[in-house]
């Protein structure tokens, strides 16, 4: 059966590189029979603020969260995948996204039930990052992106088949105008090559594991936690 994936796109530019990234990865998923619920968080207006009716009750899991909440609850429990791009600002996701986990992956949801609702669900950060590789390791960023959403989110959610990818090189002012065209297909042929290995090769892997023991079995994914800065473009 074809997955269906939430991808979630967190710029407030429908013109910007991370938006093509995220077209890019909405056809070949289409093209690989799947479903995709697009939600675009700019485009849909999500309010990133966290207010009282959606804050946390430690002491009653089950509380009612806002509807807006609820709906984007709802969108997540219906996804067999979740691939989330982004670009990488001050060492972190942009703020409207960390939004969206603070309200709605919240507790008695996504974390604090002794069977995660989330568990099964395969999940892709895709960051977009401007610097090199000998940046990004030089000023630490690595760990500070992985620990917070691979770590921090994913495992902390009951899921562990996450992935954090990171596309290098973004910041294309430095880049030659002749030169960006073929530097931006580069860039996407890369987002596809990392969907490709985080989750429709490990998809693969799994069915054929699947047939051949007569039962489920859980694919393991890569995490590659390489970070740096997309300026807001």
């Amino acid at each position: 059966m074809a997955a269906h994936t939430l991808l979630v796109l967190a710029h407030p530019r429908t013109d910007s590189l991370t938006a093509q990234v995220a077209a890019r990865l909405h056809a070949r998923l289409k093209d690989e029979g799947g479903t995709v619920d697009v939600l675009d968080l700019y485009a849909e207006g999500f309010d990133p603020a966290l207010r009282p009716e959606d804050e946390p009750d430690w002491e009653n899991r089950e509380k009612v969260y806002s509807p807006e909440v609820h709906a984007h609850m709802d969108r997540i429990l219906a996804a067999d995948d979740i691939v989330v791009v982004f670009p990488v600002w001050w060492f972190t996701p942009p703020a409207i996204l960390k939004g969206w986990i603070d309200r709605v992956w919240n507790y008695g949801f996504a974390y604090g039930r002794s069977r995660p609702r989330l568990a099964g669900k395969r999940l892709l950060w895709l960051a977009l990052m401007g610097g090199t590789p000998e940046e990004i390791a030089r000023l630490g960023m690595t760990d500070v992106l992985g620990l917070t959403l691979v770590t921090g989110v994913s495992e902390f959610c009951g899921l562990p088949d996450a992935g954090l990818r990171v596309l290098h090189g973004t910041e294309l002012s430095g880049v030659p105008v002749e030169l960006r065209a073929d530097r931006v297909a580069a860039l996407l042929d890369e987002a596809e090559r990392a969907l490709e290995e985080e989750l429709l090769g490990a998809a693969t892997t799994t069915t054929t594991a699947t047939t051949a023991a007569a039962a489920a079995t859980t694919t393991t994914t890569t995490t590659e936690n390489t970070v740096n800065e997309e300026p807001a473009r």
